[in-house]
């Protein structure tokens, strides 16, 4: 009987704490035992499944498909957002919620945030923002060449510059073209000092907010002009690649998929970009379940943030 004796008293300890919310002081006077005898009685309640520990996720909450997701590829995190409908806007536009709230309490003060400058979701992101006071970034770094047709070019822009006054950073601009017309065009675009100065940091960035793209651009990156051609475009589909991160392509298992064309474009590279700290990708959408799994298995993404259709289609066999 001496053990049950012993259970009753741990499980009066228990009630104690857990459920009339008195404090561990407050208890050991109570029952007349030191305070560090009411510390080990607490730790033994849970040991012997007095206290069980539970979490019920609220509702509109994914921590089951947030579960699947990082034991199915190995991701540190994913958030996966309530949306009611299964179409672009209206994904992009959670995303973008859930991304800005996520930037907001994790942003540490002099982080230096590379933004890829062509993705709607991200500038969705931007916009729902509150100005940060106290954890404030040193610089924000466009990642990719954001000069092209002048009816969209102010989307690169205000996305890096807005985004650097949210977080009271400096904004650092990339004015030069995201796709040249040859290497040589881009080896002459990448002396101008200013581009060099952006793209000499780099190798300085701890937080890397990305997008996904598919093979087939975006209606924003091919009204910007930072494309491929037609023809471009099927050849890499023909070597394997099913989508981008700042028009660095890669396969289905993950590989990047290397041509000449990288040698066209003036952005960060993947190589870059896996030696980053924390790289957010923000990607969402039935055209993109491919290049988001192909994504991910780069291993280059710490956390996704997507939509529940999303990551029911990136679980499926």
């Amino acid at each position: 009987m001496s053990r049950l004796n012993e259970l009753r008293l741990i499980s009066r300890v228990a009630q104690m704490y857990h459920i009339e919310g008195r404090r561990q002081a407050e208890i050991a006077q109570h029952l007349r035992l030191s305070q560090a005898t009411v510390s080990r009685m607490l730790k033994r309640a849970e040991a012997e499944d007095i206290v069980r520990t539970s979490v019920i996720p609220p509702v509109g909450t994914y921590s089951e498909l947030e579960g699947a997701l990082r034991d199915k590829y190995d991701l540190p995190e994913a958030v996966v957002v309530e949306c009611t409908e299964d179409r672009d806007g209206a994904i992009m536009a959670r995303i973008g919620e859930a991304a800005a709230h996520l930037l907001e309490v994790t942003l540490a003060p002099g982080e230096i945030i590379g933004v890829s400058s062509w993705s709607q979701t991200i500038f969705k992101m931007v916009e729902n923002i509150h100005p940060q006071k106290s954890a404030q970034a040193k610089y924000v770094v466009q990642t990719l060449g954001g000069m092209g047709d002048p009816s969209v070019q102010t989307h690169a822009t205000q996305l890096t510059t807005r985004l650097a006054r949210l977080t009271g950073a400096e904004p650092k601009l990339l004015p030069v073209q995201g796709v040249t017309t040859s290497r040589e065009a881009k080896l002459l675009m990448q002396s101008d000092p200013f581009v060099r100065e952006t793209m000499d940091l780099f190798g300085s960035i701890t937080l890397a907010i990305v997008g996904v793209g598919a093979v087939e651009p975006s209606e924003l990156l091919a009204r910007s002009g930072n494309i491929f051609s037609s023809r471009e475009l099927a050849d890499l589909a023909d070597a394997g690649a099913v989508g981008d991160i700042s028009l660095r392509f890669f396969d289905m298992n993950g590989k990047a998929v290397k041509t000449p064309l990288d040698e066209r474009v003036i952005g960060i590279p993947l190589e870059d970009l896996a030696r980053v700290d924390r790289v957010i990708a923000l990607a969402g959408g039935s055209k993109k379940a491919a290049a988001i799994a192909g994504a991910l298995r780069l291993r280059v993404i710490d956390t996704l943030v997507t939509d529940k259709f999303t990551a029911q289609r990136l679980l499926e066999p």
